[in-house]
């Protein structure tokens, strides 16, 4: 039975991504702040593990990536999901305060878990393993006043290329999915209307997040000789192509 961490697996779209794992026959470690939410998420799966911890807290992660191992004895892939957002603002509007927090779980989360997801799928024998970035279409295109998401899903963007290259020598595959307009309670404000790039303020299309998760799914399940290196999974009329 293959295993997964997942990052952020208190709501949204890391948790209908442990449900999709779960269903397919994974062994699947939810990681988040909250284990209450956690708990939700899992649902008395018994292939659920919780793991309580902050992905910004080395330690915290450290453990319960232990944990994970002794339970297991094995990592197959993780999916470094946990993420925030900020409401938009023009660069001068957003404090230094909340530029650092979403920096820090964005991008130090993303690199402290992926730096503990290598250590364990290098040392393991067999050696390697599956490490998915969780990107955004932001990645690639920004929205109107989101200079600090928008720069943590560009440097986002550099892990992934780097873990990439550096787990060639390893067997250690890492890819990134860039997501547009899934409905979770991050994106449930798209159906009410967000600035677009003119000035107006418009409702988006939105699509379900099970398509996010059985994308995710598609990408861990490959075997490791084939890569996704990005994918991008979005709602087909959303403003991306063309945006702004």
């Amino acid at each position: 039975m293959k295993t997964i961490i997942i990052t952020g697996g208190g709501g949204g779209v890391g948790r209908a991504t442990a449900r999709a794992f779960l269903n397919a026959g994974w062994r699947v470690g939810l990681a988040g702040r909250r284990a209450g939410s956690l708990k939700e998420t899992a649902g008395g799966n018994a292939d659920a593990l919780i793991l309580p911890c902050d992905v910004t807290d080395g330690r915290q992660v450290e453990t319960a990536f232990d944990t994970a191992m002794q339970e297991w004895g094995r990592l197959d892939a993780i999916f470094n999901n946990a993420g925030v957002s900020l409401p938009g603002a023009p660069v001068d509007e957003i404090s230094i305060e909340e530029w650092r927090k979403l920096i820090d779980i964005n991008i130090t989360g993303s690199f402290i878990c992926a730096r503990a997801a290598f250590g364990l799928m290098r040392r393991q024998n067999p050696q390697g393993g599956r490490i998915i970035n969780n990107g955004s279409v932001s990645a690639y295109v920004p929205r109107w006043g989101s200079a600090p998401y928008t720069t943590s899903k560009h440097a986002i963007t550099g892990l992934t290329r780097s873990l990439s290259l550096d787990g060639r020598p390893f067997n250690i595959a890492c890819g990134q999915i860039d997501i547009g307009n899934a409905l979770t309670d991050m994106a449930e404000k798209m159906t009410r209307g967000v600035p677009q790039a003119d000035g107006t303020i418009a409702v988006e299309p939105v699509m379900d997040v099970a398509h996010v998760a059985r994308s995710v799914l598609h990408m861990a399940e490959l075997p490791l000789e084939a890569n996704v290196q990005f994918m991008t999974v979005m709602a087909t009329n959303m403003p991306f192509i063309g945006r702004g």
